[in-house]
């Protein structure tokens, strides 16, 4: 198997990873708050966060994978935005409709979209943008319902959406840049999202449902799903670092709106959700524009591979034909090289 096959089928195992993973947390986390009424969802993520660290620290110490530092700045800044916008998300959700919050997440492409073209010189074909397009409005047919607007929850929402693509974008650039997996990435900037939430989750859940957290009654069956809920986590955040890595930012919203609709459609079926011919069609739209989106992302990563080996191998060609390249290089010699003629008058 070549190199770029075996590269084509990590994406695809990461993908499947990220979606199986989301969508059990999903269900499992829907228990949680809607059954048992644990509904404090910041301090359950930061404690998310606290077991991936601990597990990615005992598989550092089995040797799963190789600890690697590198500036510590970037890391922190990462880590401590990353839990912002986590914050940030879940305030937007309190403090605005859920057809407002919807909106808010589907703004999360768009803008994605555009930082990377002002600040990365990223560029997106027509026909991705005509993909992207089809995929959020049908995601908006599915999801997005009442729409109440009011000052403060739109500029949190605001907010929200510019952390959270800066925060994607620099899962993807601080891979690149510092030449680190996934993992290493994780592992590092865990504990700096963690205590962002630790130390901020519990006074936002005190804001958003006017309850506390430590005063809760933790029941056997309670504390058995938040075990389960931080245990299925640990898959959650390994895939996003590992998705965002191998593809993009924009490719991990395509995936995240491919999970809502799955969501979606498991809640009709699994436990009878209210469902419309509304959903139906957003879910058959958005389907459309996911499709769309993955055939043209294929088509045009072939056609950059396709370019890159015929000017590897136009650079080829030329440095064949062309002797001072291998006389430079050290791989030959002159032909016309003549011996050094003796010359009397220097006797």
């Amino acid at each position: 198997m070549g190199e770029g096959e075996q590269f084509q089928l990590g994406t695809v195992g990461a993908l499947s990873l990220s979606v199986v993973s989301s969508v059990s947390i999903v269900i499992c986390n829907k228990a949680l708050m809607s059954s048992l009424h644990f509904i404090f969802a910041t301090t359950l993520t930061s404690w998310h966060l606290l077991v991936t660290f601990c597990s990615l620290h005992v598989a550092l110490k089995m040797r799963f994978f190789e600890h690697k530092p590198f500036e510590q700045k970037a890391v922190m800044g990462f880590g401590i935005l990353n839990g912002i916008s986590i914050g940030l998300l879940n305030l937007s959700l309190g403090f605005n409709s859920v057809g407002f919050y919807q909106m808010t997440k589907l703004a999360i492409i768009p803008c994605t979209i555009l930082l990377e073209i002002l600040f990365l010189g990223k560029k997106f074909s027509k026909r991705i943008q005509f993909a992207l397009g089809i995929l959020l409005v049908g995601v908006g047919i599915a999801t997005v319902t009442d729409l109440q607007l009011n000052a403060l929850g739109s500029f949190i929402s605001l907010l929200a959406v510019i952390t959270t693509c800066v925060a994607q974008i620099m899962t993807n650039t601080i891979q690149k840049k510092y030449k680190v997996s996934s993992t290493q990435l994780l592992y590092q900037s865990c504990p700096y999202q963690a205590a962002t939430l630790l130390i901020s989750g519990p006074y936002l859940d005190k804001v958003l449902t006017d309850l506390n957290v430590f005063a809760f009654k933790y029941t056997t069956q309670v504390t058995v799903v938040i075990v389960l809920s931080c245990l299925i986590s640990i898959s959650v955040n390994f895939s996003t670092f590992l998705v965002i890595g191998r593809t993009s930012p924009v490719t991990y919203q395509v995936l995240g709106h491919l999970k809502t609709c799955l969501v979606l459609a498991f809640g009709y079926i699994i436990v009878r959700d209210p469902f419309s011919w509304r959903n139906i069609l957003g879910i058959l739209v958005a389907m459309v524009g996911m499709l769309l989106y993955s055939y043209y992302c294929i088509l045009e990563s072939q056609q950059k591979a396709a370019e890159a080996a015929a000017q590897a191998s136009q650079a080829s060609r030329e440095g064949e034909s062309d002797p001072l390249v291998a006389v430079e290089s050290g791989g030959g010699t002159l032909l016309n090289k003549r011996p050094p003629v003796w010359n009397k008058d220097k006797d």
